[in-house]
C-alpha cells in the first residue's frame, strides 16, 4: 500500500528546520557561534545588576553621576540588541568591546559615590601614610581608625581586636604616592578599584574571543568584585596579578624554557603574594601542577630545574618587596604577614562552623575545625598531585575548598578569586593535562581504588570538623537579664552563672549576638577573670554603650562566652519581659543544661 504524502505547497527541505549544527546553527564561516553571542547577552545583562541603587543613590548626592548611569541603560539596551543581531565575528568582538566599556564606566560611577573604604581600605590607607613618612608600618596599633561606622573591625578570641595592618606590603606601597595626594582612605580603595579594572582588561584580552564577555560578567558585571575593590581588599591587587599567572598555567615553561612569559608570570605570582595571603595557598597547587605537566613533556631533571627558576624567580621578587619592612623590624613583619593565621578572630562565615556557632550551644573545641582545614589543605594537595590529570582543571578552584572548614569561613574567602577559576575553564582543556605526570602507586588501577584514595585523603579533615561539632560548650549558663523600658525594653546588664564543665582553666569574654555577627565585647562588672576547671561562678556582664535594645518577637538575642585558649564557645538565648502591672521590668531567666 502506497504512502500518502501531504503537500504544503513547500519545495520538500523547507518542511522541516535545518540540522543543527548546519547552516542554521553556525551560519557562514564569518558568523559568530550562537554561544558567543549567549555569553555577551549575559555579560550585558549582568550589568544591570546593582545599578538601580547606585542610580538612586547619585540622584539624592550627585545628579551629573546619575546622568551618566542613565547613559549607560541606553548603551546597556543597545548592547542587548546588536548581541543578538549583528552578523559578523568582529562585529560580535565590537559588542564585547561596548560590553566591557559600559561596565568600567559604571565601576567608576560606583566608585565616585561610595569609596571610603572599610576595616582593610583604611588600614591600607594607613599603612600607606606610614610609609610615606618613614614610619614603621607592622605591630602598630591605630585604634583611632575605626570609630566611624563604615569601619569593621575584627574581634579575636581573646576578647580584644586587632588594630594593626596585618597584610604583606605591596597594596601599601602601591597606595603611599596616591595617599600623598589625597591623605584619605580613597588612596587604598582607588589603587584596589584600579587593580580591578587592569585585571579585568588584562583577563579580556588574554581570554579567546567568545569568553571575552564572561570576564566582564565575573570581574564587572555581578558588581561583587567592585564592592570589594571600594572597600579597599588587598585581595584585589593579588587578584589581578595572578590573572596571567592561571591563563594558559600549562605552557609556563614548556620545551624547557620560561621565557619572556614565563619569568613575568614568576614576577605576578611573587607580587601577588607579597600583596595578600590568599595567593600563598594558590601558589603549591600552582606548582605541583607545572611540575607534573613539565615532567610529562621533558623528564624529572629538567622540569624540577624549571620549575626551579620559576620559583625562584617569584621568590625573589616576593623577598624584594618585603625586604625593606623585614629590615627595619622583622619579628613586627613576620607578626604581620603571620596575623590571620593566628590572630584566632571571632567567628565568622558560612562554612562549617556555624553548626557551633549559630545551630548548637557551641563547642568546647573550636580548634579542630582549624585542624580540619589545615588537614582538608593537605589532602587537597596530595590529591592534586595524585591526580593531576583530572584534578589539575580544577587547580584555581581547589585551593578555597579548604576556607569552608576554617572558624573563618566567610564568603569573600571563595568568590574574590572566582575569575581566576573562568581562566582556567577558558584556557587550560583537558587535553592540556592528559600527559601530565602522576605518580604510579601498586595496585592502583581501577576507579574505585582511586575514588577510595581520594577518600582517604579528606576523611582526617572530616573527623576533625565531627569532633569540633559533637563537642559539648564548656560553659553551662543560666542567664538573667535585666531590662529597662516597657514598650521597648533594652538589656542593661545580665546576670550569668557560668559552670566550667571542662578539665581546664577558662578566661571568658562576653558579647550578644543578634543573627550573624558577634557585638562589642560586654563589660564584665563583676565576676572572676579565670574561671577554674569543674567551678562555678557567678559574673555580671553590661553591653557596650550601657544598653542593648531587645529585638523583636520574631527575631532572638544571644549571650555567647568565648576563649581564646583553647578556642572555645558557649552560647545561650537572652529572653526577657516586662510586667505589664508594673511599671518597673522584671527579670526573666533561661536555664540552659548542657551535660558534661
Amino acid at each position: 500500500m502506497a504512502a500518502h504524502t501531504v503537500d504544503t505547497g513547500l519545495p520538500r527541505d523547507h518542511t522541516r528546520p535545518p540540522a543543527v549544527g548546519r547552516s542554521w546553527a553556525s551560519g557562514d564561516a564569518d558568523s559568530p557561534q550562537q554561544w558567543h553571542r549567549g555569553m555577551t547577552l549575559i555579560g550585558t545583562i549582568s550589568l544591570f545588576i546593582g545599578t538601580r541603587s547606585a542610580w538612586t543613590q547619585a540622584m539624592l548626592s550627585d545628579p551629573p553621576v546619575a546622568g551618566v548611569i542613565s547613559v549607560c541603560y541606553a548603551g546597556i539596551l543597545v548592547c542587548g540588541v546588536l548581541a543578538l543581531v549583528v552578523r559578523g565575528r568582529r562585529a560580535l568582538v565590537r559588542v564585547d568591546v561596548g560590553v566591557l566599556v559600559l561596565a568600567v564606566v559604571l565601576v567608576v560611577c560606583g566608585y565616585w559615590l561610595n569609596h571610603a573604604g572599610t576595616d582593610e581600605g583604611v588600614l591600607t590607607a594607613q599603612a600607606a601614610n606610614q610609609i610615606a613618612h618613614g614610619r614603621p608600618v607592622y605591630g602598630q596599633p591605630w585604634p583611632w581608625l575605626f570609630g566611624t561606622s563604615h569601619s569593621g573591625l575584627t574581634k579575636t578570641m581573646s576578647g580584644s581586636a586587632d588594630y594593626t595592618y596585618g597584610y604583606p606590603p605591596l597594596t601599601a606601597l602601591l597606595a603611599a604616592p596616591v595617599h600623598a595626594l589625597l591623605h584619605t582612605s580613597a588612596a587604598a580603595t582607588l589603587v584596589t578599584t584600579g587593580a580591578l579594572l587592569a585585571g579585568t582588561v588584562t583577563l579580556w584580552l588574554l581570554l579567546p574571543a567568545p569568553w571575552r564577555s564572561a570576564a566582564t560578567t565575573v570581574c564587572l558585571g555581578f558588581g561583587i568584585l567592585p564592592g570589594y575593590a571600594r572597600s579597599g581588599y588587598p585581595a584585589i591587587v593579588a587578584l589581578a596579578l595572578l590573572i596571567p599567572v592561571a591563563v594558559y598555567w600549562p605552557t609556563t615553561g614548556a620545551g624547557g624554557r620560561l621565557g619572556r612569559s614565563g619569568v613575568l608570570r614568576a614576577v605576578c605570582l611573587g607580587a601577588a603574594c607579597a600583596a595578600q595571603q590568599l595567593a600563598w595557598f594558590f601558589a603549591p597547587f600552582l606548582l605541583i601542577g607545572l611540575y607534573a605537566v613539565r615532567r610529562g613533556e621533558l623528564g624529572g631533571r629538567p622540569a624540577a630545574a624549571v620549575l626551579a627558576r620559576f620559583a625562584g624567580v617569584a621568590a625573589l621578587t616576593w623577598a624584594g618587596i618585603n625586604a625593606y619592612f623585614a629590615a627595619q623590624d622583622f619579628s613586627a613583619w613576620l607578626h604581620g604577614l603571620l596575623l590571620p593565621l593566628t590572630q584566632k578572630a571571632i567567628l565568622h562565615g558560612q562554612g562549617l562552623m556555624g553548626i557551633s556557632y549559630y545551630f548548637t550551644d557551641g563547642s568546647s573545641r573550636l580548634d579542630y575545625y582549624s585542624y580540619a582545614s589545615e588537614l582538608l589543605l593537605l589532602g587537597l594537595l596530595a590529591a592534586t598531585l595524585l591526580f593531576v590529570r583530572r584534578l589539575g582543571a580544577a587547580l584555581t578552584v581547589l585551593p578555597w575548598l579548604s576556607f569552608y572548614l576554617a572558624t573563618r569561613s566567610q564568603d569573600g574567602y571563595f568568590l574574590m578569586m572566582t575569575p581566576l577559576w573562568l581562566a582556567a575553564a577558558a584556557t587550560v582543556p583537558s587535553s592540556a593535562l592528559a600527559h601530565a605526570w602522576q605518580p604510579r602507586l601498586p595496585r592502583l588501577t581501577g576507579r574505585v581504588a582511586k575514588a577510595a584514595v581520594a577518600t582517604a585523603l579528606v576523611i582526617p579533615a572530616l573527623l576533625c570538623v565531627c569532633v569540633a561539632a559533637a563537642s559539648p560548650p564548656p560553659l553551662r549558663m543560666t542567664l538573667t537579664p535585666h531590662l529597662t523600658g516597657r514598650s521597648h525594653p533594652s538589656v542593661t546588664s545580665v546576670t550569668v552563672r557560668a559552670a566550667n564543665t571542662t578539665d581546664t582553666a577558662l578566661t571568658p569574654h562576653f558579647a550578644s549576638r543578634l543573627g550573624q555577627g558577634a557585638s562589642n565585647w560586654w563589660t564584665i562588672a563583676s565576676g572572676p577573670a579565670t574561671l577554674a576547671p569543674h567551678s562555678t561562678a557567678v559574673y555580671v556582664v553590661r553591653p557596650a554603650g550601657g544598653h542593648r535594645a531587645m529585638p523583636g518577637a520574631q527575631r532572638r538575642m544571644y549571650l555567647i562566652a568565648v576563649t581564646g585558649t583553647p578556642m572555645t564557645i558557649s552560647t545561650a538565648r537572652i529572653e526577657g519581659t516586662t510586667d505589664p502591672n508594673s511599671s518597673s521590668p522584671t527579670a526573666a531567666h533561661r536555664t540552659l543544661v548542657i551535660q558534661k
